[in-house]
């Protein structure tokens, strides 16, 4: 009874902050309510027992992709009243879309069903286990090639976004390493009393 309670409590706050991300005028109160919706949605997957989602939602969303969005929402100055006017104008075609996607989840619930072969996992397992068991086991090729796309994706993105600015300064390394004592000291007498010019 008192996790039913719970998990209503949490259900019905991720909902209503998730209604604040898309709903608020204020870009940063929308950055804030986002950061609720993933706290509240780790807590219901804590309550269902999936603890390794929980903590990776907690650490990759919230710790990393909502901080991110506050960052940039706070360091760039976008006309963010012409984007609304803008998305006005497919709200019709963004709700035939929404509706598809909706449709498509509920005929995917209810034909859900467990297949005869299926073996149980043991009750006794943790989750995380189980999940790096089948991760490393059965799916090792294509979570290898997920990793090498997404290497592939960073080092695109370096490369697309660097720029060479010829007044910019770069130290040689090899010519640094190249250089002589008598290049790179000089030594000068100075008298006694006079200060070196």
């Amino acid at each position: 009874m008192v996790a039913d309670i719970i998990f209503y409590l949490f259900a019905t706050i991720t909902v209503v902050a998730a209604l604040g991300v898309v709903s608020v005028k204020n870009q940063v109160h929308s950055v804030l309510f986002l950061v609720l919706t993933f706290f509240t949605t780790a807590a219901l997957f804590v309550l269902m027992g999936a603890e390794f989602l929980a903590a990776i939602l907690v650490m990759v969303y919230m710790g990393a992709v909502a901080i991110l969005f506050l960052f940039v929402v706070m360091m760039l100055d976008v006309e963010f009243a012409s984007l609304k006017k803008e998305a006005a104008r497919y709200l019709p075609l963004g709700l035939a879309v929404g509706l598809v996607i909706l449709f498509e989840m509920v005929v995917i619930i209810t034909q859900i069903h467990i297949e005869p072969g299926a073996a149980a996992v043991a009750s006794d397992v943790p989750n995380t286990l189980e999940i790096g068991r089948v991760l490393y086991t059965k799916y090792l090729l294509p979570f290898e090639i997920a990793s090498v796309i997404l290497l592939v994706a960073l080092i695109g993105a370096v490369v697309l976004t660097f720029r060479d600015r010829k007044l910019a300064k770069r130290q040689s390394v090899s010519k640094q390493h190249a250089r002589t004592r008598e290049q790179a000291v000089e030594l000068k007498k100075v008298a006694s009393g006079e200060g070196a010019s």
